[in-house]
């Protein structure tokens, strides 16, 4: 229904005192029904705290970035699957077994905006890299966490739970609490959950390696990390900043700490983050309480808008606006426990960023990676993948369903025998 007019006067007396009142510049000018759609609009902005978070994201100096405190990860909150030994993984995957068993893990999925940058108004998750079985990501996700579900049971003959939010990236803890799924977990008795970027085709899905690993060092929050492929990757590293862990973007950081290495060669800002991470279900109901302090960061957009003058609509040629974002590390400093685990990147991350002929992260990639991981998979059973016709050692027709297996497991039927492409299973 449409407001009162002391409704509308007292909402304009808001934005004017925010300096915001050329919002209602074209309100007369509108239909009554156009009038209420904006004005319900306007009443639903916190206008004021709208102006807060822009005073606090802009009122640092940029300059003083370089000048903070980073520190490389501290050892007792890292350790590399790369590293550790096979018995000290097996322990964490089955800790991690038995949490997914008895019911105690769910998922949640960062499902993204649509694919524009790969030309596709569809979300990314449906986008088709063009896999043989012509699976999309959402599908081979879904049937991760049903193959997932299949190993669990040998543990115990019970299933796990799949929660699903859609907003993506930091405006996803809000969306948790708005959309009632932490009440959801709660009523469901889960403990833990385990939150993924859907455009990262090797994703593994509730891995109980990192679950049972973040469980073994009492952690409220966990990242899964890839080593940074060079000292100048475009990537953000998880690293002490002041004192606290938190993200630093790539460009914070001079070029010569960049390139500063440990004693055994490795990087000492190596963790490249990749959006993948654990959380207790208790570390998630409590960040409500401090959401008010989370940093905001500045993306300069290019953003349509209305002539005040004139009442054209303009569209842009460079960016014009401050678009206010929060991103899921940015709880990382107010963690009590935090764990971070690298993971071999060549067997979990491979990301969909770009069209079709770009360099690189695009869905030539994709498709090559679980391609290649997928002979891996048949190689380590003792199998082997030679190319049939139209096919050759670098680009075969080949693919095994996440519903047969998750990450490599329950093949051993192929050892000692040769698969000719193409093949699909």
């Amino acid at each position: 229904m449409p407001p009162t007019q002391a409704e509308l006067e007292s909402l304009k007396a808001r934005y004017t005192a925010a300096g915001q009142d050329h919002l209602f510049t074209f309100y007369e000018d509108l239909k009554p029904e156009e009038q209420t759609i904006l004005f319900n609009q306007l009443d639903k902005l916190d206008i004021e705290r709208v102006n807060q978070i822009f005073k606090k994201a802009t009122s640092g100096n940029t300059s003083d970035v370089k000048k903070q405190n980073l520190e490389p990860l501290p050892d007792d909150v890292f350790d590399s699957i790369l590293d550790a030994s096979e018995d000290k993984i097996k322990d964490w995957e089955k800790l991690g077994f038995n949490a997914i068993a008895q019911n105690k893990v769910c998922v949640i999925l960062m499902a993204g905006g649509q694919g524009t940058r790969l030309g596709s108004s569809a979300p990314k998750g449906c986008y088709d890299i063009h896999l043989p079985s012509g699976k999309s990501l959402f599908q081979l996700q879904a049937e991760r966490i049903l193959r997932l579900q299949k190993v669990a049971q040998d543990f115990a003959k019970t299933e796990n739970e799949l929660a699903v939010a859609p907003d993506g990236n930091g405006g996803m803890y809000a969306a948790l609490r708005k959309e009632k799924i932490l009440e959801s977990m709660s009523s469901r008795n889960i403990s833990y959950a385990h939150a993924y970027c859907v455009d990262n085709c090797l994703v593994r899905v509730a891995d109980p390696v990192f679950i049972g690993y973040c469980i073994t060092k009492n952690a409220d929050c966990g990242a899964k990390v890839v080593r940074k492929t060079d000292p100048h990757e475009s990537v953000g590293v998880i690293a002490l900043r002041d004192g606290k862990l938190n993200v630093v973007e790539y460009s914070e950081i001079e070029p010569a700490v960049a390139e500063q290495r440990k004693p055994n060669g490795q990087l000492s800002f190596g963790a490249a983050n990749i959006a993948n991470h654990f959380y207790t279900v208790d570390f998630l109901n409590c960040i409500e309480s401090f959401e008010n302090e989370l940093e905001y960061h500045i993306a300069n957009k290019k953003i349509k808008h209305i002539d005040v003058n004139t009442g054209e609509l303009i569209a842009p040629s460079k960016p014009n606006g401050m678009k206010l974002e929060l991103f899921v590390f940015d709880v990382f400093p107010f963690t009590k426990r935090m764990a971070v685990l690298e993971a071999d990147r060549k067997e979990e991350f491979s990301p969909l960023k770009n069209a079709p002929g770009t360099v690189c992260d695009n869905p030539e990639t994709s498709r090559r990676d679980i391609i290649n991981q997928h002979v891996r998979f048949v190689e380590k059973a003792g199998g082997k993948v030679i190319p049939g016709d139209g096919d050759s050692p670098d680009h075969l027709t080949f693919e095994i369903s996440p519903l047969v297996s998750y990450s490599g497991e329950g093949l051993e039927m192929l050892k000692g025998k040769t698969i000719k492409t193409p093949f699909v299973c």
